[in-house]
């Protein structure tokens, strides 16, 4: 079942990007079919988690990595929501922080043994989901920071004070999940 929705997902949302990538190559928008392009690499992650003996993330994990991916690649990006709503930007961070914290929590689950989790102090769980959200965030402006230098321009319109503020609240979604893994061990 799990295999069949993220190969179903998976599949649209390639078929939805690749139409974007063709409409917009057709009209000569590079800016939107980059966009678009860089979209139908990025929704092929799931399907290559499909070769692991087991994937260690969920449906519900999945499906907030395609509605991320919808929120900043298309919402954000080709329907210009990032010019027309300033608070779209920092609420994708924020929603990326507390997501990767969720994956943390996910692979914490899968990388320790239930008999051993016990024994690992929740303060060490908490450090390792905040850490992953920030690195997280980290990554991203890099990502951000050589897109403008090599393709775009546009992605750091607002500069360090954009990258701060995107750090900010990318760390800010880790936290609150970070502290709900401290609040929680035992349930996690």
């Amino acid at each position: 079942m799990k295999r069949k929705v993220i190969i179903i997902l998976s599949t649209l949302f390639i078929i939805f990007m690749a139409a974007l990538f063709i409409y917009y190559l057709i009209k000569s928008d590079s800016s939107r079919w980059q966009v678009a392009l860089g979209g139908i690499i990025v929704s092929e992650l799931p399907l290559l988690l499909l070769r692991m003996k087991h994937n260690p993330f969920n449906i519900p994990i999945i499906i907030g990595y395609y509605l991320f991916l919808f929120c900043s690649l298309f919402l954000g990006s080709i329907a210009s929501f990032y010019l027309h709503h300033k608070w779209w930007d920092s609420t994708l961070h924020f929603y990326k922080g507390v997501y990767v914290g969720i994956v943390g929590i996910s692979l914490y689950k899968r990388l320790i043994p239930e008999k051993v989790r016990n024994d690992v102090s929740a303060w060490i769980l908490f450090l390792f989901v905040l850490s992953l959200a920030v690195f997280a965030s980290v990554l991203w402006e890099i990502y951000e920071f050589v897109g403008d230098l090599t393709f775009t321009r546009t992605m750091q319109r607002g500069g360090n004070t954009d990258t701060m503020y995107d750090l900010l609240y990318g760390f800010l979604g880790g936290l609150i999940i970070a502290v709900y893994s401290l609040i929680k061990k035992q349930k996690v």
